[in-house]
């Protein structure tokens, strides 16, 4: 049976990861910081005397600086139990206490079409990024480098670039055999009544992908270059590929940018932004990324526009 990413993510959220793998490690009591969602224990995958396995309640993680070994609630039963996927997702279900859906043709049907959704954000990001990194993208990558940020980090956060063009990224997709229905349902192209050809969304911009929890590019903001651009932050609209719901409009892209010296020491400041949120769900995911609310007022909503 086929489940459904909203669903997989539901049951993952509402139990902690702590509490599949703490049924069977005992929790190191030094390092361990229960209030925060920090756990640390002797590996389960190997022999191991001192703690070195760590267990993040915020981010649903765990990972072994001994043996390497990482992964999610279903990927710890599958690996250490030997239970089959749809048995650690049972599991995982019940301890959530929400029942296992039934099969439903429709739904898997969604499913594989928001699958494909995701596929073209992919090339859309992978586009972007070549298009920082080439001769178009000079100006924004001395702009990004005057902010602070080192390859490393644009690299690390996929930062992109939307040329200054009506249609280089539709052109692009076209080219890689996207269909023109799943360009508009991804709110890559302004399209609709009155509008003749459709055309690029995000131009002359400085692009930021949005990750769902399953680091699948679900979004886009966009920072304008241009100093009279009509919307100095432009959001990708809501589309199938985004969690309808939970994340309708993800946020408003980062204002003043900001670099610390080291993503380690400061991975939740180490961009400055702007950040509207519409649900505690995705304040949870807030936190695992790189950027924070700064300055003393509230941040406003932040709309999707069809100009850019």
């Amino acid at each position: 049976m086929r489940f459904s990413n909203s669903f997989l993510d539901e049951i993952r959220d509402r139990v902690p990861i702590s509490a599949v793998v703490g049924r069977r490690v005992t929790w190191d009591r030094k390092k361990t910081n229960v209030s925060r969602g920090d756990y640390w224990a002797c590996c389960p995958f190997h022999g191991e005397k001192s703690p070195s396995f760590h267990c993040e309640d915020r981010k649903g993680r765990y990972h072994c600086f001994g043996c390497g070994v990482s992964g999610d609630h279903f990927r710890f039963l599958t690996d250490l139990e030997g239970q089959s996927f749809p048995e650690a997702v049972q599991t995982v279900a019940d301890m959530a206490g929400i029942a296992m859906p039934q099969p439903d043709p429709q739904a898997e049907k969604r499913e594989k079409e928001r699958t494909t959704l995701l596929d073209v954000m992919e090339l859309a990001t992978q586009f972007f990024q070549d298009q920082l990194q080439s001769a178009v993208g000079a100006k924004a990558r001395a702009y990004l480098r005057d902010r602070g940020l080192t390859g490393r980090t644009i690299e690390t956060f996929r930062l992109g670039y939307a040329p200054e063009s009506r249609n280089a990224l539709k052109e692009h997709l076209a080219a890689k055999g996207v269909p023109k229905d799943q360009i508009e349902a991804c709110g890559l192209v302004v399209h609709g009544e009155g509008i003749a050809v459709s055309y690029d969304r995000f131009r002359d911009r400085i692009m930021f992908p949005i990750l769902s929890s399953r680091e699948k590019v679900i979004a886009f903001g966009g920072r304008a270059m241009a100093a009279d651009a009509p919307a100095k932050y432009l959001n990708s609209n809501e589309t199938g590929s985004s969690t309808r719901g939970r994340c309708s409009t993800i946020f408003r892209v980062p204002g003043g940018l900001r670099v610390s010296a080291s993503r380690d020491r400061a991975r939740a400041r180490s961009l400055r932004s702007k950040v509207t949120w519409t649900s505690s769900r995705c304040i949870r995911r807030a936190s695992r990324m790189p950027w924070h609310h700064s300055g003393p007022r509230s941040p406003k909503t932040s709309s999707s526009c069809s100009g850019g």
